[in-house]
């Protein structure tokens, strides 16, 4: 997962993404590996169908989901701040008459305003305090009555849960939870589950998702979960949320009302 591609306030507006900029082979596994059984994607679809819609796919990385949403979308964008990575998702795109991959940053996104109908963003840059920016910029390129759609990890589901939750002490679940609420984001979970040819596979993505420490045992707990010689299954749980753009009046106090609506707690622009 791209954790540290979060910018908090103060910092540098793009910072590495340890997986994907340094190993993206071993990423690809891990992709082709995530949630076989297509639990995420009904999810999102049931909040937000993008089938005839203008879809912008925040965090492309090298562009693994644009092909997927190109099959029912009138057009996509799929837009990476690491330049060999969106040079890699247009080369992954390159037949696909209706996606387009722009490089760009959540805080400066490279879309008109009310120019699409979903945003969406899988476990890159939106993790909670200080993704704020992005959350106005996405308000920002959102037609009224679109929707942005943020995929997590939910770090309270085992196992993997456990095995982030020892790489990162200091990161609440909790208070991340209640900062998508106050921003006014509905919150679902879903279980899924990764299938890797063999166990090496599983390896080659637990080495690049932890510390040595921790992969480690993640490791020899997945080898617990997994005897013999064949697949490899490990359940991962992640949290869907989502926020829809209101069509009318914002009244303060709303959810969706502006930051500077009395008793709002939200970054959304006021609409008129």
């Amino acid at each position: 997962m791209r954790w540290l591609s979060q910018v908090r306030p103060g910092a540098a507006e793009v910072l590495p993404s340890p997986n994907i900029w340094y190993y993206q082979q071993a990423y690809e596994v891990e992709n082709r590996a995530q949630d076989v059984d297509g639990e995420i994607w009904r999810v999102l679809r049931e909040e937000a169908d993008w089938t005839g819609r203008d879809v912008l796919d925040l965090g492309c990385g090298d562009g693994y989901h644009l092909p997927f949403f190109a099959r029912d979308a009138r057009s996509v964008l799929g837009v990476e701040p690491h330049p060999p990575l969106a040079r890699d998702a247009g080369r992954r795109v390159r037949e696909l008459g209706n996606v387009q991959v722009r490089k760009g940053r959540a805080q400066r996104l490279p879309a008109g305003d009310a120019s699409v109908d979903v945003v969406h963003a899988r476990t890159a840059y939106f993790f909670g305090p200080g993704c704020e920016p992005g959350l106005r910029e996405a308000e920002r390129v959102l037609r009224p009555g679109g929707s942005i759609l943020i995929v997590d990890l939910d770090v309270t589901s085992e196992p993997y849960g456990g095995w982030m939750r020892a790489d990162l002490p200091h990161y609440d679940p909790p208070a991340v939870e209640r900062f998508f609420a106050a921003q006014g984001f509905g919150c679902r979970r879903v279980a899924t589950r990764w299938r890797f040819a063999d166990l090496a596979a599983a390896e080659s993505v637990l080495k690049i998702e932890f510390s040595a420490k921790v992969a480690s045992r993640a490791i020899g707990d997945v080898r617990r979960m997994n005897p013999g010689t064949g697949e490899v299954t490990v359940p991962v749980g992640y949290r869907v949320h989502c926020r829809d753009k209101p069509t009318g009046l914002v009244l303060p106090g709303h959810s969706a009302a502006s930051p500077d609506a009395p008793g709002s707690s939200s970054t959304s622009p006021r609409i008129e």
